[in-house]
C-alpha cells in the first residue's frame, strides 16, 4: 500500500473518522465500480448516482485517509502551468478551454458543498505575486491573456500590493474567482449521503486482480470476494499509476503546516484571500473558517515515506520563515505539520479516460496537479459522459492521447 502522507494532517485531526464504511463481506454487482475513497472518487460517485447509475466504491484505507486528508484545498481555476504556456503548447483555444472549465467548476463545487452542510467552503480572492523582478513580464502576459477571456482579474503594481496586502513584490495578479474547503470533511459527508441513499461503500478492502472482458470487469479482493461491473473507474489518486506499465506523471512531496487560531485582525489580508507566488516550487497560504492559517510548499522529489517523514518538522520551519518574509506581521507558529504525495504531469493538466493498456471498460481519473479538487469536479462530468457515450468538450484535452503531443 502506497503511503501518501506524513505527520498530522489537520483535516484528519480535526474531523477524525466521521462515518463507518464497512469492508466488503460478500460479492457485489453494480453498473460502475470505483476504486478509491478520496474526494475524486466521491465527486465521481455522486455524479453517477445522480444520473441513475448504480455504483460500488472500494477503498483500501479508511475513506478519505489518503491524499485527501493531506490536501491543502486551495480551490482555483489557476493551474500550475500558466495559461500562456498552455497556449504555446496546444493553442489559445485549448488553453482557454482548460482555464474556463476550471473557473466554472468552482460554481459546481459550491453547489455540491451547499447540499452537504458544513464543509468550510467559502469564496476567496487569489493573489498571485511575482517572486522576482524577472517574473513580472511573464505575469503581465498572463494577466493580459486572462483579461482577454473575461476572467475577473486585477493587475497590482508594487505600491498597491504593499498598501492592500502588506506584500513587497514586483507585481501581482488578483483573481476574484477562488475558494477554500475542508476536503476530508467534504469527501466523508458526500460518501455518507450516498451511503444513506443506498450506495455501497467499502473501505479497508484491497483489490488484488482486475479482469476485463468484452461486456464488463471483474474485481477480486484480498478477502476472496468478487465485484462485477459494466465499467471500472480508477480513482485511487497517485496509486493509479501502480496499474500502469508506464508512468504518466512524477510523484513529489509537498509540505504544510497550520497555525493556532488567530483573531480577524491577526489574519489581516488572509481573511478573504489565498496567496501564492511565481517561483517554483511556490509558497502558498490561506485561512480556514476557524481562523487558522495554512501554509504550504517546499516541494521536493522525495517519494520514500521514511525520508519524507524525517523532513516534516524541518520543512515546516522553513515554510514559517518564508511566510514571515512575505507577511511578517502575522504571528505564526506551526500547530500541526504534515507532508503529502502529489503528482505532476508535464503540462499541468489531468488525465481522464480510457488507457490503451486496459481497454475501454476501465476509465482512469487522474486529477493530478496543484488544483486536483477542481480537476476532480470536472472529471466527474467527463467520466459520466464517457460511460454514457456522450460527447464532452474536455474529452480530447484531458485524454491519454495528449501524451503524444507532449
Amino acid at each position: 500500500m502506497l503511503d501518501l502522507k506524513s505527520g498530522y494532517p489537520w483535516w484528519a485531526v480535526r474531523n477524525g473518522l466521521t462515518h463507518d464504511f464497512p469492508p466488503l463481506r460478500a460479492d457485489a454487482v453494480a453498473d460502475v465500480a470505483i476504486i478509491g475513497g478520496g474526494i475524486t472518487a466521491a465527486l465521481i460517485a455522486d455524479e453517477l448516482v445522480e444520473h441513475g447509475h448504480s455504483v460500488v466504491v472500494i477503498e483500501q484505507r479508511d475513506i478519505g485517509w489518503g491524499s485527501t486528508a493531506a490536501s491543502t484545498a486551495l480551490l482555483q481555476y489557476e493551474i500550475d502551468t500558466h495559461m500562456t504556456e498552455l497556449a504555446q503548447r496546444y493553442g489559445e483555444d485549448d488553453a482557454w478551454l482548460a482555464y474556463g472549465a476550471c473557473a466554472r467548476s468552482l460554481e459546481l463545487l459550491k453547489g455540491v458543498a451547499d447540499g452537504l452542510g458544513e464543509t468550510d467552503f467559502a469564496w476567496q480572492d487569489s493573489l498571485y505575486y511575482a517572486s522576482r523582478p524577472r517574473d513580472r513580464a511573464s505575469l503581465q502576459a498572463e494577466f493580459e491573456l486572462r483579461l482577454r477571456h473575461d476572467l475577473e482579474v486585477e493587475w497590482l503594481e508594487p505600491d498597491a500590493l504593499l498598501i492592500r496586502y502588506g506584500i513587497r513584490a514586483p507585481a501581482a495578479i488578483l483573481s476574484h474567482q477562488a475558494a477554500r474547503v475542508d476536503p476530508y470533511r467534504m469527501a466523508n459527508l458526500l460518501f455518507a449521503r450516498l451511503q444513506a441513499r443506498g450506495m455501497a461503500i467499502h473501505d479497508r478492502t484491497r483489490i488484488e486482480k482486475i479482469e476485463t472482458g468484452t461486456h464488463g470487469v471483474l474485481l477480486h479482493t484480498d478477502t476472496g470476494h468478487a465485484i462485477s461491473a459494466s465499467r471500472l473507474v480508477m480513482a485511487a489518486g497517485y496509486a493509479n499509476e501502480t496499474w500502469l506499465d508506464k508512468r504518466v506523471a512524477r510523484n513529489r512531496s509537498s509540505y504544510a503546516f497550520i497555525s493556532d487560531t488567530l483573531t480577524d485582525d491577526q489574519l489581516g489580508p488572509l481573511r478573504n484571500t489565498l496567496i501564492w507566488e511565481s517561483a517554483r516550487p511556490y509558497l502558498y497560504a490561506r485561512s480556514t473558517g476557524d481562523g487558522r492559517i495554512l501554509v504550504g510548499g517546499e516541494d521536493d522529489s522525495i517519494d520514500i515515506p521514511a525520508r519524507r517523514d524525517a523532513r516534516v518538522l524541518r520543512k515546516a520551519e522553513i515554510l514559517r520563515k518564508k511566510f514571515g518574509k512575505v507577511l511578517g506581521e502575522i504571528p505564526l507558529e506551526p500547530a500541526f505539520s504534515w507532508a503529502g504525495t502529489f503528482a505532476e504531469t508535464a503540462d499541468g493538466l489531468p488525465f481522464f479516460g480510457v488507457h490503451p493498456q486496459h481497454g475501454d471498460r476501465v476509465l482512469f481519473a487522474m486529477a493530478y496537479g496543484g488544483n486536483g479538487i477542481t480537476y476532480s469536479m470536472l472529471g466527474a462530468g467527463l467520466i459520466r459522459s464517457l460511460i454514457e457515450a456522450q460527447p464532452h468538450p474536455l474529452q480530447a484535452l484531458f485524454s491519454f492521447d495528449r501524451l503524444d503531443r507532449m
